[in-house]
């Protein structure tokens, strides 16, 4: 059974969060058939997180990672190898696409492949002007900087 919520409610009261709810609205139609290949997130510090991904049998070659804006892709797609006949095929090696949301100033650093486990570092760094800052309590006398005129620039 699939429920659906209706955000509209919220978009009479709030500004700027239309981002938010259009991730909540994409998540509600990912299927839960969609659990291949499997992989876990990890948070590893205040501001770096890992993805974790189960790809057993694809080499570096057979992997692309892209970041465009705030979606990680990950694909994967295996040369069909012509090495017998299968009796049985237990090792998933089919073509697969995995996306990830990733909020604002979150980027990839790094990623690694080691016995099937690809591994992708994630932090995310958060602009100085962003950042929280102290204001200092001054004695209430406003100064205000001197006005300067600026001088005409001649172009070479």
């Amino acid at each position: 059974m699939r429920n659906e919520f209706d955000f509209a409610p919220l978009y009479r009261s709030s500004i700027g969060f239309d981002r938010v709810f259009n991730l909540l609205n994409n998540a509600q139609r990912l299927q839960a058939i969609d659990a291949w290949p499997p992989y876990d997130i990890v948070k590893t510090g205040e501001d770096d997180y890992r993805i974790q991904m189960a790809v057993a049998g694809f080499a570096e070659g057979d992997l692309d990672i892209t970041q465009e804006r705030n979606v990680l892709v990950v694909k994967g797609q295996k040369a069909e190898a012509k090495d017998g006949e299968y009796l049985h095929r237990g090792i998933a090696g089919r073509t697969f696409e995995r996306r990830f949301e990733l909020a604002d100033h979150v980027r990839v650093e790094n990623a690694s492949l080691t016995n099937g486990i690809l591994s992708i570092a994630l932090k995310r760094e958060v602009p100085e002007a962003m950042k929280p800052r102290k204001i200092a309590i001054g004695d209430g006398s406003f100064q205000q900087a001197p006005l300067q005129i600026e001088a005409k620039r001649q172009v070479a």
